[in-house]
């Protein structure tokens, strides 16, 4: 099994298509073990080798989106911090997803390795919202 960081292949083609809308749509966070298989080929979210445990409830962590931006002839988006308070549980990954739509797959986190909560807060961070740093680019 394997998680790779990357932007899901599916999700590219839907972009030209017009699937999704990050003005509008609600986009959601679920956390992986280290069981699990999420790479360019993901498609759509799934319970399979999702984390369990406490704090953590599978297909419930909306992100809070960034206004679309551009600059530098770069378009790009992100989201805020994800957290889970008072958790217990331990994590390899991670697949955003676009809840509006079908529950379709845009991204694959990558931790590098395990990254485990005991009883505290639980973040995956995201990155700075700017041209060369924000988590999806067009460029």
């Amino acid at each position: 099994m394997a998680i790779s960081q990357v932007l899901c292949t599916s999700f590219k083609k839907e972009l030209l298509e017009g699937t999704h809308n990050f003005g509008s749509h609600t986009f959601k966070i679920a956390l992986y073990t280290s069981a699990a298989t999420l790479n360019a080929d993901t498609t759509v979210y799934s319970t399979d080798n999702e984390v369990s445990g406490t704090g953590y409830v599978a297909n419930d962590k909306a992100l809070t989106r960034i206004n679309p931006s551009s600059g530098d002839g770069v378009g790009f988006t992100g989201f805020e911090d994800a957290t889970w308070a008072s958790s217990s549980f331990t994590a390899r990954g991670a697949l955003i997803y676009n809840s509006s739509q079908g529950n379709k797959a845009v991204m694959v986190l990558d931790f590098g390795d395990d990254k485990t909560s005991n009883n505290s807060t639980f973040t995956v961070g995201m990155p700075a919202n700017t041209s060369t740093t924000a988590l999806i680019r067009i460029t």
